[in-house]
C-alpha cells in the first residue's frame, strides 16, 4: 500500500469516527444547563434541564442496575424519583463550604420530535443560611460542558459560568455585584461551541455541506453556494438572537431535513451550478439559521457580551463547515474530481445516502 492509498485510507476512518459519534451524540452541547436564582426571602432555586434517559442510564449504571427498558416521560419521571438518593451523592449546593442538603422535585416532558430525547427538568429548593457569604455548585452527572446562570433577582443580568462535569464552581459572592465577564475568554468559548456544533455534533448540518460539496467539486462553484448559505444564516441566526424572529423548533427542525433532502436528490440530476440553485441554498441558509439560533437559546448567552458570543459563535460554526468541505476534498476530491467515474462512482451514491438519510429524519420529525 501507497503512503498516498494509507493517508487516504486513515482519513476515512477518521471521518467515519465522527460521523458514528455524530449519530449517536447529536448535537450534545446544550443538552444539561442550570440556572440558579437567589430569590428575595433568602431561598435559593436551582433549576437542571438535561437529557431523562441519559441522565436515568447514568444512574442506574452507577447503581448496578440495567439500562431501563424504556424512555417514556412518566416511567423516566418514576424511575428519577425513585433513585433520588443516589442523584444527590453528585450534586452538591454548599454555602460558605457547607454543603446543604435542598428538597428536590423532578418532571420529565417529551422531547421536541420523535427522535429527540425527554427532557428532565430538576428543581432544588431551600433557604440559604443565615448570614452565608458565597455559593458554591458542583454536577457531576454529566460528561460534557455545560452553562450555568446565576442570578440575585428576577430581573437581575445573569453571571454565566462554563463548567465541566464534576466540576466546582469559583465561590459566587451574594453580597456584591457580579463580576465582570472576560471577554477574550467568552469569544473562545463560544467559538469552540459553535465549532463542535458542526463537527463532531451537528451530523444534519454536516450532511447539507456536503450535499452542497458534491454537486461540483470546483472551487467556484462550492464557493458561491456556501457564501450564500452563510450569508442566509447569519441573517436569521442574528434576528433570531435579538427576538425579532421566533419559529417553533417543530417547524425548522423538519424543514431543515427536507432542505438536506432536497440538495442530496437534486445532485443526483443535476452535474453543474444552475443559478437558482444559489437562491434554494439561500433560503434553506435561513432555515439553518433558525436552528442555529435554537441551538444557541439552549446554551445561554451572557448579556454584557452578547455581541461577542454572538458573532464568535457564528464564526465557530462557519470554520465547521469549511473543515467538512475541507475533509471532503481531502477524502475525494483532490484525487479523483476529474476522473470519468467520480459523477457516478461517489457523487450520486453518496447524495442517494444523504437523501435517504435526510427523508428518514423529516418523516421521523413530522411524526
Amino acid at each position: 500500500m501507497s503512503s498516498q492509498s494509507l493517508v487516504r485510507l486513515l482519513l476515512c476512518a477518521a471521518v467515519m469516527a465522527i460521523l458514528c459519534g455524530a449519530a449517536v451524540r447529536a448535537h450534545e452541547i446544550g443538552t444539561s444547563r442550570v440556572s440558579v436564582l437567589f430569590a428575595d426571602g433568602g431561598t435559593y432555586d436551582v433549576e437542571i434541564v438535561t437529557d431523562a434517559a441519559a441522565l436515568v442510564e447514568k444512574l442506574e449504571a452507577s447503581a448496578g442496575s440495567p439500562s431501563p427498558s424504556g424512555i417514556h416521560p412518566i416511567r423516566l419521571q418514576s424511575l428519577l424519583t425513585h433513585l433520588d438518593d443516589r442523584f444527590r451523592q453528585r450534586v452538591k449546593i454548599a454555602f460558605d463550604g457547607s454543603d446543604v442538603r435542598p428538597a428536590i422535585a423532578y418532571s420529565v416532558a417529551p422531547g421536541i420530535d420523535a427522535v429527540s430525547a425527554p427532557i428532565a427538568t430538576i428543581r432544588l429548593t431551600g433557604q440559604i443560611p443565615a448570614d452565608a457569604r458565597h455559593f458554591t455548585w458542583t454536577y457531576a452527572w454529566t460528561f460534557a460542558s455545560y452553562a450555568m446562570t446565576i442570578r440575585r433577582g428576577p430581573r437581575e443580568n445573569p453571571a454565566t459560568e462554563w463548567l465541566e462535569g464534576g466540576q466546582t464552581s469559583a465561590p459566587f459572592a451574594l453580597m456584591v455585584p457580579s463580576p465582570g465577564v472576560d471577554r477574550l475568554r467568552t469569544a473562545w468559548r463560544y467559538l469552540t461551541l459553535g465549532f463542535t456544533h458542526i463537527v463532531p455534533r451537528g451530523l444534519d448540518h454536516m450532511l447539507f455541506v456536503l450535499g452542497i460539496y458534491l454537486l461540483s467539486g470546483r472551487a467556484r462553484s462550492v464557493l458561491w453556494q456556501v457564501s450564500a448559505f452563510t450569508v442566509a444564516h447569519s441573517i436569521t441566526l442574528g434576528l433570531s438572537m435579538y427576538g425579532v424572529l421566533a419559529v417553533s423548533p417543530r417547524i425548522v427542525e423538519p424543514l431543515i431535513a427536507l432542505s438536506i433532502a432536497y440538495v442530496a436528490i437534486e445532485n443526483i440530476f443535476l452535474s453543474e451550478l444552475r443559478s437558482w440553485r444559489i437562491a434554494l441554498v439561500f433560503s434553506f441558509g435561513l432555515l439553518h439559521g433558525m436552528g442555529f439560533a435554537g441551538a444557541l437559546k439552549e446554551l445561554g448567552l451572557p448579556r454584557s457580551e452578547f455581541v461577542t458570543a454572538l458573532l464568535t459563535f457564528n464564526v465557530g460554526v462557519e470554520a465547521g463547515q469549511l473543515a467538512v468541505i475541507g475533509a471532503a476534498f481531502m477524502l475525494v476530491g483532490w484525487h479523483w474530481a476529474n476522473r470519468a467515474w467520480y459523477r457516478s462512482r461517489i457523487v450520486v451514491p453518496a447524495s442517494m445516502v444523504i437523501a435517504c438519510t435526510a427523508v428518514y429524519w423529516t418523516i421521523a420529525r413530522l411524526s
